[in-house]
């Protein structure tokens, strides 16, 4: 069987990313350039700045991710790239990138949902990880509950109804003074803190996965603003600590729900948030528990990159379930379940 050789490329948000991935498992590089550092100043991504970065980054990034996997233009199999979700002018300078590439390489185009990417990423930890499972899916932008019921063919069994988890985690971060992105320094705060602290609201729906992170968000604001008028001391980790405790209880209790009721033996996690150390300590815990198989990506995975779009585009291609034309468009908002 001949080897495939897959370029993915990433840009919905800050990150301009490439990589090339060997039979959809095996990464053979992965090229991150990041303009997170230009938008901590104004607390969270500038769309115009990250979609300038992404026209700088893009052609030195895929450059570098051939020549450190050792393979030329003509060794590409396929060329994988993100066309939604996200801010749109980022993904059209990826797309735009992708597309000429495949035209001028005569190559496949295969496009690539951003959170298909993220759930693809466990393929490239795990050579053994196979549908179907279910995959909570947590990051700045999402908080979903995915059955994967196939390579490429999914289902949304819940998904946040206002404030995805790390937009929580950055607001709370902004309302304590510890700065963007707030994900990772509330997780090292709450390091120190005590989780039982503060009882914050956990909020679940009747016979639904869904979840909502406004109620916990502003009852960290409203615990904040009485304890400043009423002149008392606050302990940072105690508040991160039980605020994190507050979102992971949800988000774990939810995804193992579904888990049971729909009698699988795998669950996966993916996203920004799943580097949470709190959240992979839960959820592994709970899965031991339940003699369930747990997966999560390295850190290095959990963030946008090229290798998950990379993992994604070959089997979306390799079971012909997709490819595009020169005329493929990007989309600021688009379901999982409409690929």
């Amino acid at each position: 069987m001949k080897d495939i050789l897959t370029l993915g490329i990433e840009s919905s948000c800050d990150e301009t990313a490439a990589a090339v991935v060997l039979n959809g498992r095996t990464v053979l590089s992965n090229v991150i350039s990041t303009s997170l550092d230009l938008h901590k100043t104004y607390g969270g991504v500038v769309p115009e700045i990250a979609s300038r970065k992404h026209v700088e980054f893009v052609m030195p990034a895929i450059d570098e991710a051939l020549n450190k996997a050792g393979v030329k233009a003509s060794d590409i199999d396929y060329v994988g790239v993100t066309y939604g979700p996200g801010l749109i002018g980022a993904l059209l300078v990826g797309l735009s990138a992708a597309k000429s590439l495949a035209w001028a390489w005569n190559k496949p185009l295969v496009p690539v949902h951003h959170i298909e990417g993220h759930i693809s990423a466990n393929f490239l930890q795990y050579a053994d990880l196979e549908p179907p499972f279910v995959c909570l899916v947590a990051s700045g932008g999402h908080s979903h509950i995915v059955n994967v019921k196939d390579y490429g063919v999914f289902e949304i069994l819940g998904r946040t109804r206002d404030d995805a988890a790390g937009e929580a985690y950055d607001k709370i971060s902004r309302a304590l003074g510890l700065g963007y992105p707030g994900g990772p320094v509330v997780d090292k705060m709450a390091a120190d803190g005590n989780p039982d602290a503060i009882q914050f609201p956990r909020v679940h729906f009747k016979d639904s996965y869904d979840f909502s992170f406004s109620g916990v968000k502003t009852a960290v604001l409203n615990y904040l603003n009485k304890a400043n008028m009423q002149g008392e001391e606050i302990s940072i980790p105690d508040v991160c600590a039980s605020f994190q405790s507050a979102v992971i209880d949800v988000l774990s209790e939810n995804a193992f729900k579904a888990v049971k009721e729909l009698g699988y033996n795998k669950i996966a996690l993916a996203g920004g948030v799943a580097s949470n150390r709190q959240l992979r300590e839960t959820m592994e815990k709970e899965a031991d528990k339940r003699g369930i198989s747990f997966y999560r990506p390295a850190p290095i995975l959990c963030t946008d990159n090229g290798a998950m779009i990379a993992a994604a585009a070959y089997y979306a291609a390799e079971k012909k379930q997709r490819f595009a034309g020169l005329d493929l468009n990007a989309f600021a908002n688009v379901s999982i379940e409409e690929i």
